[in-house]
């Protein structure tokens, strides 16, 4: 039955079983304890970062409090808007992929993806504006504005742009995944038995967004 099934051609919205699995609730489970196992790896990396955060902002509650003020809070609430967006297309899209539809699946993952875009572009210009001023890591802080002349001021941005650097990342990861579901519900590949894969990449872009929903108040509002 293993060997028929292995030979078979996987017709669009039905999984395919692999040869190491007896049934497909058993693979599918899998599937979804590999992607949590992988998801906490990814909190602990964050975790981290979100540690040093805390411990800096410990030593130096001044500094951390007058470099907040510096970030431009709009753009910050805007991403913040335009992600929890994406989540909820993101989720949508697995609904829909539940009952087959897979042309509204494709519809949503698009729709998700240029929120995705618009996020990089607003982080861009204001990576840039970060640039122009001289609101840089480390070293390469250059800001002569007297209100920034304070205690381990460019440490705040190593922070910043360590921690919103490898959100962006994570951001094009989980958006080149959506755009291989994207693929796929093109081809008409989800059905009511056979939507695991796009389920575990959207919990991957859920976890991206609450990375960014704790960055936001730690760094832009606390």
């Amino acid at each position: 039955r293993i060997l028929m099934s292995s030979e078979s051609v996987r017709l669009p919205g039905q999984p395919e079983l692999a040869h190491h699995f007896s049934t497909l609730e058993v693979q599918q489970n899998a599937a979804r304890i590999g992607m949590w196992l992988f998801l906490s790896t990814e909190i602990l990396l964050f975790a981290g970062l979100f540690c040093c955060y805390a411990a800096y902002r410990f030593l130096f509650p001044e500094t951390w409090q007058v470099a907040a003020t510096h970030l431009d809070l709009t753009l910050g609430t805007a991403n913040t808007i335009v992600l929890i967006t994406s989540s909820f297309t993101a989720a949508l899209a697995v609904d829909f992929a539940k009952q087959g539809k897979n042309k509204v699946v494709a519809a949503l993952i698009a729709f998700t993806l240029f929120c995705a875009v618009i996020f990089l572009v607003v982080k861009g210009f204001e990576w840039g504006h970060k640039f122009e001023v001289g609101t840089l890591p480390g070293p390469y802080f250059t800001s002569t504005d007297p209100s920034l002349q304070l205690p381990a001021m460019p440490l705040f941005f190593t922070v910043y742009f360590a921690t919103t650097g490898l959100h962006v990342v994570h951001v094009l990861i989980g958006g080149t995944a959506l755009g291989f579901m994207l693929v796929r519900a093109l081809k008409k590949d989800f059905g009511p038995r056979h939507y695991v894969g796009l389920e575990n990449v959207v919990l991957l872009w859920h976890v991206v967004d609450l990375v960014w929903i704790f960055l936001f108040p730690l760094l832009y509002l606390v």
